[in-house]
């Protein structure tokens, strides 16, 4: 019985040992930490218990192991919000089956080396911000079962090599600007009723290889060309929103796809024809006079010329493809470094000025109209062209990290596309390292701040009531169009009084500058390095702020209201807060014109009782509560009257100031 007893615990002690000393292999445990890493906001906590020092992921949010936990199998972490990239080491967690890391906020590419996951059953990265091309390698994970990249901002063709993935059922490839043809084309008049009946031997390549695949949506890219007679069993909706040439499904406008890359198709041509061709070709040059085969000769050259230019270019630019090395942390033996691939296309459409071109207009950087301790403002005058405002960021060359060069190119990116009278315009940036420059081209508003003309008390500089009306409206249209007119939507990080710029005529312009002020600060107080845990300089607040919470901007714009009526600032050390100190007379009829400047002896009651109405939904403590700046705007609209005829029965000094504005 002993002899039993001491067996049994022999054989309990071996088996606790072995456990004991099975671990997920250390490539596998720092792909997720470098993963973590690259993370650099979590606003929800989700990667919280993600510790660096603990060898055993299998008890990490998201993570899941084998039952010997010997090896992570699964990675799925949604809806967490999570910015920052994809780690190339992905592909050292070689035994994985699913990653799952939808709705998130994730940036950049799509590294290559998923493609060495080959035990990969589900790839979920929709719902984040990704760029860039979908990888071929993806075609080398014969395992997959579902691919989700939707809604992302995935460019270029569909890799054919996709058709190799024979178990795939689920493909979304939906709202992302891919374009080309879809790869599910076959050499022989193939219907659609043999859809899963592809062991017949013929011909098939791209998606007529997926024999299983019974989900797929292509819907709102801009594919062109015909839907492949092998994808027609799937529903309308999945082609709708592209550049199709079908009529029954609702496609893109013609102006919209006018940029669309269209189908690589035309004859084939037989090799057997070829020695006739050759022969009808030397018979038409025997035919043709000297001068004419002279006159080819020299056209040919020089289109060979242009060619040979052409390749050496294209191998240029391949070689100096953008690549930032960014340090993870620094250690007694150096750098350890991890290489961030940018997507060459995000600028291709913004002009990008030289320094020189930039100093020569600005007065060798001499006509400083601003500063602030994070950047300086020039005014300029291109040659024959605008004025311009430069904001010079200030920053030193060695505290500028790859997270802030990424930043500053999505910035340019995404200030490029706004496109409206009430919104600042972008005309270029300027980004060079022989002398490290960061600059931001806009179009000069030569009245200056809207702040300078509220809080200006010397003799005849200040607004109007209906030129102030004028203004409000003007904001809220600008505003209107950033929140609800463009996609994603953009938000100013500190809307307020300085962020509107005034043109000749006094038509306001909405700039976000201070997005830089936080980015800047962490820069110079990280000095560029990240430590083990991550503690990286991170991006603001402000670029997740500007498409999940346009509430703040609302809340900003009541304030700013209240700031233009009243002439009062935001907040003043001896009377606290405005709208602490406005709450009392907005609500009642009786004592709301004491919130309007003194100095304004003419205004509208009804457009008082208008503004007050707005101001008071903009500032309620619940963000719930606040409407859209679409409806703020409609409200503003139908009871602001500016016209000219109400400006002239206000005041007998309207005729004078008509006079002063045109």
């Amino acid at each position: 019985m002993k002899l039993c007893t001491s067996l049994l615990l022999l054989g309990l002690v071996s088996m606790l040992s072995f456990v004991a000393s099975v671990r997920v292999p250390s490539n596998e445990v720092w792909a997720l930490k470098t993963f973590k890493e690259a993370v650099y906001e979590d606003p929800h906590m989700a990667l919280s218990n993600w510790n660096s020092l603990d060898s055993d992921p299998c008890d990490w949010n998201g993570v899941s192991c084998t039952a010997l936990r010997d090896h992570v199998i699964k990675l799925n972490i949604s809806g967490a919000s999570l910015r920052g990239f994809l780690a190339q080491e992905f592909g050292k967690i070689t035994y994985i089956q699913e990653l799952i890391l939808h709705g998130n906020n994730l940036i950049g590419i799509i590294p290559k080396e998923l493609g060495m996951l080959k035990s990969l059953k589900v790839l979920d990265l929709g719902m984040n911000q990704l760029s860039g091309p979908i990888p071929p390698e993806i075609g080398n994970l014969t395992q997959l079962m579902k691919i989700n990249l939707q809604s992302n901002g995935l460019t270029g063709r569909i890799p054919p090599e996709l058709g190799n993935l024979k178990y795939l059922q689920e493909l979304r490839l939906d709202r992302n600007k891919l374009q080309g043809s879809l790869p599910g084309g076959s050499s022989s008049n193939f219907s659609s009723n043999m859809h899963g009946m592809y062991a017949s031997g013929v011909n098939l390549t791209g998606f007529c290889r997926s024999s299983q695949l019974k989900v797929a949506d292509f819907s709102y890219n801009f594919f062109v060309g015909s839907i492949p007679k092998c994808l027609k069993y799937l529903p309308r909706s999945s082609f709708q929103g592209n550049c199709f040439h079908i009529g029954d499904i609702k496609q893109r406008t013609l102006v919209q796809c006018a940029g669309a890359s269209p189908a690589q198709s035309g004859p084939v041509v037989n090799p057997r024809h070829e020695p006739a061709t050759k022969h009808v070709t030397k018979h038409q040059e025997a035919s043709k006079p000297s001068w004419l085969l002279a006159l080819e000769i020299v056209t040919g050259t020089m289109v060979g010329s242009l060619f040979v230019i052409g390749i050496l270019t294209a191998i240029q630019r391949c070689n100096n493809k953008s690549s930032i090395i960014i340090p993870w942390k620094k250690s007694g033996s150096g750098k350890d470094y991890l290489a961030l691939q940018i997507d060459s296309e995000m600028l291709k459409d913004v002009m990008r000025y030289s320094r020189q071109d930039l100093e020569v207009a600005c007065e060798d950087f001499s006509n400083i109209i601003g500063s602030s301790p994070d950047s300086l403002v020039y005014k300029g005058t291109m040659k024959g062209g605008p004025e311009i405002a430069v904001i010079s960021l200030c920053i030193k060359e060695e505290s500028w990290t790859g997270y802030l060069e990424l930043y500053f190119q999505r910035e340019v990116a995404d200030l490029a596309r706004l496109d409206h009278d009430n919104a600042g315009k972008l005309l270029g940036y300027c980004r060079e390292s022989s002398l490290f420059t960061r600059m931001l081209v806009f179009e000069y508003a030569s009245n200056g701040t809207l702040y300078e003309h509220l809080h200006c008390y010397g003799e005849g500089c200040q607004l109007s009531w209906t030129r102030r009306m004028k203004i409000v409206i003007g904001i809220a249209r600008g505003l209107k169009y950033l929140h609800t007119e463009i996609e994603p939507p953009f938000t100013i990080s500190e809307l307020n009084s300085n962020a509107v710029y005034l043109t000749e005529d006094f038509s306001p312009k909405l700039v976000d500058f201070e997005s830089w002020k936080t980015v800047l600060e962490r820069s110079e107080k990280n000095s560029g390095s990240v430590s083990s845990q991550g503690a990286v300089c991170v991006l603001p607040n402000s670029l997740e702020a500007r498409h999940l919470d346009p509430k703040g901007n609302i809340y900003a714009f009541g304030v700013l209201l209240l700031e233009i009526i009243s002439g009062r600032p935001p907040y003043c050390k001896d009377k606290g807060y405005l709208v602490d100190w406005a709450r009392d007379y907005l609500e009642m009829p009786e004592v709301m014109s004491y919130v309007v400047a003194p100095e304004l002896k003419h205004f509208r009651y009804e457009d008082l009782k208008a503004i007050c109405e707005v101001i008071i939904l903009c500032i309620s403590p619940d963000p719930s509560v606040r409407p859209s700046m679409r409806e703020l705007c409609i409200m503003l609209e139908s009871r602001i009257d500016t016209s000219i005829n109400v400006e002239l029965k206000a005041s007998s000094l309207a005729w004078a100031e008509l006079a002063l504005s045109s």
